[in-house]
């Protein structure tokens, strides 16, 4: 009778250990969920959303490396949770697992990118690089284009700064401007490759 009892305690806490959830969507570790990708990629926009709820997931999608600007995803992924992550990681992500459906955004709305960005560990740096005479956010993947002659050489002055901070990194410590902010849309002539900036904000 006691092997019994305590046969049954043992298979009690196992599904109790088996059925924990984290997070404010109550998942559990290794769960399946689909979810939604915004089209705005590397904006202050930019959302993920768990379905069909259309909740905020509350963790990054890692794994996703093929997604492009302008365009929304339905994928499946995978919920982790991790009880000791590293100093400088997240203790909840979301695992890419497949592509569901994707969809090509129609419209023009306006959105902001930062262009100073901080990860942990490190402080802020600027995010724009150049390779000839094209800007990007990310080489290869997200060009920032331009038609006003005032937004090429805003553009330039931020390029030609951060040149002087990696020529003297000791000097990135404090930046000249503590946020840029691009105001951008799809660049429809090289759509899903670039934004078409339409205004730089500074802020000291």
């Amino acid at each position: 009778m006691k092997k019994l009892i305590a046969g049954m305690l043992l298979m009690c806490l196992a599904a109790c250990k088996k059925e924990s959830v984290y997070g404010p969507l109550q998942l559990r570790n290794g769960q399946e969920v689909e979810l939604l990708v915004d089209h705005r990629y590397a904006a202050d926009q930019d959302r993920l959303l768990k379905l069909p709820e259309q909740a905020n997931a509350g963790a990054s999608l890692l794994g996703f490396t093929n997604r492009e600007p302008g365009y929304t995803y339905r994928v499946k992924a995978r919920f982790n949770h991790n009880d000791n992550p590293p100093a400088d990681g997240a203790s909840e992500t979301y695992e890419f697992i497949n592509i569901i459906s994707r969809e090509k955004y129609q419209g023009n709305e306006s959105f902001t990118v930062p262009l100073v960005v901080s990860y942990v560990p490190g402080g802020p740096f600027i995010r724009l690089g150049k390779e000839g005479n094209d800007y990007y956010i990310e080489s290869g993947k997200l060009q920032l284009t331009y038609t006003d002659p005032t937004i090429a050489a805003q553009l330039e002055e931020i390029w030609q700064y951060n040149l002087s901070l990696r020529a003297n990194p000791a000097s990135a410590a404090r930046l000249k401007w503590t946020a840029i902010k691009a105001t951008v849309t799809h660049d429809p002539q090289k759509f899903g490759k670039a934004y078409l900036v339409q205004q730089l904000e500074f802020k000291q």
